[in-house]
């Protein structure tokens, strides 16, 4: 984010509710609205990884869901099978899986992937079938509409929406610069 220019805002404040890592007390909070069939957010996934272990506890990552189901048919039913692995306290397990597998996301893959991450397969299965997380889906992609997305994937710091190149450099520069924004308040 660039002083004096105005960027589109998180609206959804981050809550208990939300996946994270790091630190509630984290001076800054990356939010990604994330794809999981999309090419960018798979490329932009090793990088935020990065992030995360080198800011370690000067940060908190938040990932909502973004499916964009138009370009990519299996997006929705995959972010249903990341909250189903949410309920049985695998998120971020089945969220690398999806990523580094993203190819590969028909139901018949989800459950493979369920199974290997040691989830009750069941449970999965049923919670897939019967549409559990559709609504939780919706309201991450909801959230990312009212605060402006435009594509996958869309970063915020500290509730401002990153508009530039979510390299690593580029990041760990923009997280900087709103940490000294803020030191500035």
């Amino acid at each position: 984010m660039t002083r004096g220019i105005v960027t589109a805002q998180l609206v959804v404040p981050v809550t208990g509710a939300d996946h994270s890592l790091g630190p509630e007390t984290a001076p800054v909070t990356l939010v990604e609205y994330g794809d999981f069939e999309c090419p960018s957010c798979g490329e932009a996934h090793p990088i935020v990884k990065e992030l995360v272990a080198r800011l370690d506890q000067q940060i908190r990552f938040v990932f909502r869901n973004f499916p964009l189901s138009t370009v990519h048919p299996h997006a929705e039913r995959a972010a249903e099978a990341a909250e189903a692995a949410a309920a049985q306290g695998r998120f971020w397990e089945m969220h690398d899986v999806l990523f580094e597998n993203q190819d590969a996301l028909e139901d018949e893959s989800l459950v493979q992937y369920a199974a290997a991450l040691g989830l009750d397969e069941r449970r999965f299965v049923r919670d897939l079938s019967a549409g559990s997380y559709r609504e939780r889906v919706r309201g991450d992609f909801m959230g990312g509409v009212r605060s402006g997305m435009n594509g996958t994937p869309t970063f915020f710091i500290n509730g401002a929406r990153h508009d530039g190149s979510f390299d690593l450099r580029t990041l760990i520069g923009a997280i900087a610069e709103q940490a000294d924004a803020e030191d500035e308040l």
